[in-house]
């Protein structure tokens, strides 16, 4: 089984806790993608959902496979949202944002009663920060912004390229129109100290921690799909 076929049995256990006529968040990247197209084939069969999408590429896919869509604003409580992880660890803390849709991904989340994760068995770590960590920051103050996460990394005793991420010939600028600085930290023993930290920075709008917001995670590996829950 390649990885994209447990990215699809991933997304095929998830649409499981998909109930006809449910408010939905729908997430972003290339396992979220998966389980549009399968939505969309039950969608076709005359099952009710109402999406709301966490960025405009989820929103575009939607839309050409005629899964119907609202806005956060039309539904701003949401029964579940499906979504995908750069890194899932043995208690659900996630890191997110490798797409750079983390900030509306978080919003959806939050919105929603629950959050199911689907993510292939390489996501899966002991210990978060493998994967760089995304901080959707305003351009504005950007260096000054750079500087205070480097000194907060510090105080937390985490050190590590922090740069900011490029696309084509220039910057990658998220959805809202912010920036994303994506921090080389290796490890992050405490990321709810690290999350506290980041949120007290006036510069930082959001970063790819999230914490306590998933409810389980159906991780996919060569046997077929299993449910982790937090430990």
């Amino acid at each position: 089984m390649d990885a994209r076929q447990m990215k699809i049995k991933a997304a095929e256990a998830a649409l499981d806790y998909v109930e006809d006529g449910m408010r939905l968040g729908i997430g972003t990247g290339s396992t979220a993608e998966e389980f549009v197209r399968l939505l969309a084939e039950k969608v076709a069969t005359g099952f009710r959902i109402q999406g709301v999408p966490t960025s405009e590429r989820t929103a575009r896919l939607c839309l050409e496979l005629g899964v119907p869509l609202k806005s956060l604003d039309e539904l701003p409580e949401l029964d579940l949202t499906v979504d995908g992880a750069d890194e899932v660890d043995r208690k659900l803390r996630l890191i997110k944002g490798g797409g750079g849709a983390l900030l509306r991904e978080k919003i959806v989340a939050a919105a929603s009663a629950r959050m199911v994760v689907i993510a292939d068995e390489s996501k899966v770590v002991d210990v978060l920060g493998a994967f760089k960590l995304p901080i959707e920051i305003n351009p504005f103050g950007q260096i000054a912004t750079r500087i205070a996460i480097e000194k907060a990394a510090s105080r937390l005793g985490l050190a590590g390229d922090i740069t900011i991420r490029a696309s084509g010939d220039g910057p990658f600028m998220t959805d809202g129109g912010h920036l994303i600085l994506d921090a080389s930290f290796g490890r992050i023993p405490d990321a709810e100290a690290l999350a506290a930290e980041l949120n007290a920075i006036p510069g930082v709008v959001e970063h790819g921690l999230f914490i306590g917001m998933s409810s389980l995670a159906i991780i996919a590996g060569p046997e077929g799909a299993r449910v982790l829950m937090a430990a």
